[in-house]
């Protein structure tokens, strides 16, 4: 006995004890336990990848030779190296034990559990389609859905309204996805996907999904809002579908204010920032339903600066600044230039209403009118209050921005040279308060650029009543000879220089009526501009103030050589 204790003692011993008993198949299975192998992790979904490592494990032959199973169900294999074993878990895998064959061994794993993905909540509830959706929840997996390098096997997703979503981010138990555009209003469902081997061991089974819970998403139609930002009176739009017929409870809220609606249609509705708004979300109140669409930023108008602070009548006064909104945006329509309407938006200096040339949100040019006069620059930006159905209005007001203050110059001649002069001679005038020559020939910018817009056919530089005839003061800056246009070589706040034109000597008029002789007459400066009218629109005919600087007599100088009147057409006596 003591000698077989010895034997028993040495593995070798051990060994031949069992093959003198005829036990060689109990010493397998001893051997087949005796290998220590461990599972990570111990839980998983059908389609996770698992790990069993172990000692021993030898290298990969065949599917037939090298199998793992779970609860008797065969896995897929990916990877088998002497230490390291990776598989898929199977579709069709439960709860249970796993094992490892390698040839006639059975290598025990330990138990494994097998969980399904489950949703517990999805943020937000009620969303439009491309926005993005956060589903919380668990056993969803580490895979990185799309990015997963074991896409052969299936892609794991998400399933919104019926249709199949690529996610943006994926992790265990949390996923982020966006919203489709073709998604119907539904369910929200996630779906791993797996494969099991074939019956023979090979690859691969079609690819099955195994869904989660499925939680419902409200979809809401889309609505786009312009713009998001800008002054009390500003036009809001938004467009969408379904806003329906409006009701007595609907409303548009900017902050805690009520828009003032001017028009609430199913496919867009027209809003106006009220007086006294504040930044704070825009809320579209619809049958009893609230939907913030963001948050709406009310600023004030603020002017940086005023150029130039002193100038005559017809100058462009530029007022430089930020958030003046824009101008002609007071209207029902969509567009600010369909209608036209500027509401009660206006440029005032020293209390006389200002032709407006241009108006930008950082910026305002007007002309300077013919009746103006000194004091301060005020840029008023009208809006209303709406009654409690949202229609307009309870109260009309205005919010007032100083620009600063402007000082009127009356322009003064104090001396010209020469007295006299031939044709196309220069002459200078000297003085003060002459103001910046004019280029532009428009009557008003602002009326051509409403009819251009409307798109009318009776846009024409001439004034009513005048027939085809291009009419001759277009200018708004001008030096007159005796009545006629010179043409300006310079022009500076303190000096003019012009030419002597040529048709004075000539005449003027038609038959009865012709002034043959006009080489002596008065020399003026004139700068012309125009009033806005009562009712608040544009313009009054041009007015001219009118500077004489005195007489000016036309030499006889200058004149074609008298061979021009003789033989003025030279090639009429060539032999050619």
């Amino acid at each position: 006995m003591s000698r077989l204790m010895s034997l028993y003692r040495r593995p070798w011993g051990m060994t031949a004890l069992f093959i003198a008993l005829g036990l060689t198949g109990i010493l397998q299975d001893v051997s087949a336990s005796a290998q220590h192998l461990m599972i990570e992790p111990h839980h998983a979904p059908p389609g996770a990848t698992v790990v069993v490592s172990g000692k021993g494990l030898g290298s990969f032959k065949s599917v037939q030779f090298n199998k793992v199973t779970f609860a008797g169900v065969p896995a897929l294999i990916q990877r088998w190296e002497s230490d390291l074993v990776e598989v898929k878990v199977p579709f069709k895998a439960t709860t249970g034990p796993v094992e490892m064959v390698i040839g006639k061994k059975k290598l025990s794993a330990g138990t494994f559990a097998v969980v399904t993905p489950r949703i517990e909540s999805i943020t937000p509830t009620e969303a439009e389609r491309g926005t993005m959706v956060t589903i919380t929840g668990e056993h969803f997996g580490a895979t990185a859905g799309a990015r997963d390098p074991n896409t052969m096997f299936g892609v794991n997703d998400v399933v919104i309204g019926g249709v199949v979503v690529r996610p943006r981010r994926w992790k265990d138990d949390t996923i982020e996805v966006e919203i489709p555009t073709n998604a119907a209003p539904g369910e929200v469902v996630v779906r791993l996907a797996s494969s099991d081997p074939l019956p023979d061991g090979a690859c691969c089974a079609p690819v099955e999904y195994l869904a989660s819970n499925a939680v419902p998403l409200a979809l809401v139609s889309s609505v786009r809002v312009d713009p998001m930002s800008g002054p009390i009176g500003t036009k809001v739009v938004l467009f969408g579908q379904g806003f329906g017929t409006k009701g007595a409870e609907d409303a548009v809220v900017i902050g805690t204010h009520l828009a003032t609606i001017a028009q609430w249609k199913d496919d867009v509705i027209v809003a106006h920032v009220p007086l006294g708004a504040e930044t704070g979300p825009l809320v579209l109140k619809r049958q009893g339903r609230e939907r913030t669409l963001g948050t709406f930023t009310v600023h004030v108008p603020k002017a940086l600066s005023m150029t130039p602070a002193s100038a005559p009548i017809g100058t462009l006064l530029r007022i430089d600044g930020e958030h003046f909104g824009f101008y002609s945006e007071s209207g029902s329509t969509p567009y600010s230039f369909m209608d036209f309407n500027k509401g009660e938006n206006r440029v005032e200096i020293g209390g006389v209403p200002a032709v407006i040339y241009r108006w930008n949100d950082d910026r305002i040019d007007v002309w300077v009118p013919f009746s103006v006069k000194s004091g301060p620059v005020r840029i008023y930006r009208s809006a209303t209050t709406p009654k409690t159905d949202g229609s307009c209005c309870q109260e009309r007001g205005e919010l007032v921005t100083e620009a600063g203050t402007f000082t009127l110059v009356t322009p003064v001649v104090e001396s010209y040279e020469p007295k006299s002069a031939g044709l196309d001679e220069l002459v200078t005038i000297k003085g003060k308060g002459f103001g910046t020559f004019l280029k532009t020939a428009e009557h008003t910018g602002l009326e051509l650029s409403r009819k251009a817009y409307k798109r009318r056919l009776d846009v024409e530089i001439n004034e009513p009543d005048s027939g085809s005839t291009v009419i001759s003061n277009v200018s708004r800056t001008e030096v007159l000879f005796n009545g006629a246009a010179a043409l300006v070589q310079s022009w500076t706040d303190t000096e003019i220089v012009v030419k002597v034109p040529h048709r004075n000597l000539y005449g003027i008029g038609k038959r009865g009526a012709f002034f043959d002789d006009l080489s002596t007459g008065p020399l003026v400066v004139r700068r012309g501009s125009w009033d806005v009218l009562p009712d608040g629109t544009c313009c009054t005919q041009k007015q001219w103030l009118t500077i004489e600087a005195g007489q000016f007599t036309i030499e006889a100088k200058g004149l074609p050589d008298a061979g021009y009147w003789n033989n003025n057409r030279p090639d009429a006596s060539t032999s050619q």
